[in-house]
């Protein structure tokens, strides 16, 4: 289906065109048909299947067509998504298709700069595309009111659930006007139990969409595992990257601290990467993908939490270095290759850890990953080796970042010199020190033996060591 056979406005057509698409993909050619008559719409596609658009052409259309002129200061569209980053793909996406329809878009999330975007709302906006946490934030001090929302889409509905979102979800949902005065829309990769339960709750009787359920990953990516112990990974993707020529690499972790020991590995190996991960600053990471878009940066490491909110066409290669322990995640990892019909490569690799997910994870694509063994000559043995980073919470006990004031032991070696029986009673004495090593006999007894030796009084200084 071509959309010029869909009744759009041509403002919309407009925006279509620039930005490069003629015909429609799957989940869009099953949804607008519906979505346009003004049906609610609980949809279940994969990322990189064209569902933004979908749900932006059907929100443009419905504004337009309900367009009476009057200004309006509070917004007449909501979009919901879980991270930044899906909210800023999604709101350049409505900057190109809406571009000549006149509405003012929107877009409010955290780490950037607060009163900027609370005037913004005050100024007033059609559309606003935002995380629950910073919209409750200015709700609550009523920069704006959802009493004109004529239109809502949630986005990733069950990242919303995984990540803790509901109950400010719920929140916001229960400030909306009837669900039977707006239009809904819902799109998640999978329609669970828990995401079909808000979808009746919230909406008007939604239909069902659902593409390729059979077939949980995009079909243009070509899935590898190599099997390779703790100690071998690292080699073992330094010759990968390597071979691969490293043009547009995405690498997933689990931890945010094994990836900065990674990027750090990686840097001092003449394979530029940078860090994305929850607590990096907003500017910093905006500023890193935009690197990464450009080409400037080859490697991109990150943790689960961009796996989803990240649209990058021209991702060459994903790498899983460490399996995920969620099987849905292994779905959207390697969906950031392969996006709008290009292919792409996605490589795992499982060591002793990592290959406890991976029935789970067959059992969910309903699919064997094909295993490759790597030949010797992969293996890139002689490279440099770096320190792993240290933290607070590494720190040895009693030093700094133990929350004690007391300085650290220097050596195994302690003495403890006489003093009154009050202050002699809370010296510490080393465990080691307790029981004689080579007689067996207890600390205590050795003092007392040591005072009555040396007579009634204050007792000589004595050394107590191992």
């Amino acid at each position: 289906m071509n959309f010029n056979e869909l009744p759009l406005p041509e403002a919309l057509m407009k925006g279509i065109a620039e930005a490069g698409f003629s015909s429609c993909t799957p989940i869009q050619e099953h949804t607008l048909p519906i979505s346009l008559t003004g049906k609610d719409i609980a949809g279940q596609a994969q990322t990189g299947t064209g569902k933004t658009a979908a749900f932006l052409i059907t929100l443009f259309t419905r504004l337009m067509k309900n367009n009476t002129g009057d200004a309006r200061k509070h917004p007449r569209a909501l979009i919901l998504a879980p991270t930044r980053e899906l909210v800023v793909q999604i709101e350049q996406d409505a900057q190109i298709l809406g571009r000549h329809c006149g509405f003012t878009i929107q877009a409010i999330y955290g780490g950037v700069d607060y009163m900027k975007q609370r005037d913004a709302l005050r100024d007033g906006a059609d559309v606003i595309i935002g995380t629950p946490g910073r919209l409750i934030d200015y709700l609550k001090q009523k920069v704006y009111s959802l009493k004109e929302v004529e239109m809502l889409v949630i986005d990733e509905a069950d990242r919303m659930f995984d990540m803790g979102f509901i109950a400010d979800l719920r929140f916001i949902l229960r400030r909306l006007p009837p669900f039977d005065q707006r239009q809904n829309l819902l799109f998640s990769a999978t329609l669970n139990l828990r995401v079909m339960e808000l979808a009746y709750e919230f909406m008007n009787s939604p239909e069902k969409v659902s593409i390729t359920p059979e077939r949980m990953t995009a079909e243009n990516v070509e899935q590898v595992l190599y099997h390779a112990s703790r100690k071998e990974k690292f080699p073992l993707l330094l010759g990968l990257l390597r071979r691969v020529g490293m043009v547009r690499t995405m690498i997933f972790i689990n931890t945010k601290r094994e990836g900065e020991y990674l990027n750090d590995r990686l840097n001092a190996n003449d394979c530029p990467s940078r860090i994305i991960s929850g607590d990096v600053d907003q500017k910093k990471r905006m500023r890193i993908l935009e690197d990464f878009k450009e080409g400037k940066l080859p490697i991109l490491i990150a943790t689960d939490v961009a796996s989803r909110g990240l649209h990058i066409d021209g991702v060459t290669h994903v790498i899983n270095y460490d399996l995920p322990q969620d099987c849905e995640d292994y779905v959207h990892r390697i969906g950031r290759t392969a996006r709008a019909g290009a292919e792409g490569i996605a490589i795992s690799l499982a060591d002793e850890d990592g290959v406890l997910y991976l029935e789970a994870i067959e059992e969910y694509i309903k699919a064997k990953i094909p295993v490759e063994w790597a030949e010797d000559d992969l293996f890139v043995n002689d490279f440099k080796r770096v320190a792993r980073p240290k933290y607070k919470k590494d720190a040895p006990a009693g030093g700094r970042g133990s929350g004690s004031s007391r300085p650290p032991l220097k050596s195994s070696r302690t003495t403890i010199k006489s003093a009154p029986a009050a202050t002699k009673a809370s010296a510490v004495i080393p465990a080691a020190a307790k029981v004689n090593p080579e007689t067996g006999e207890p600390a205590k007894k050795r003092r007392r033996r040591k005072k009555k030796a040396a007579g009634e009084g204050t007792p000589a200084p004595q050394t107590v060591s191992e």
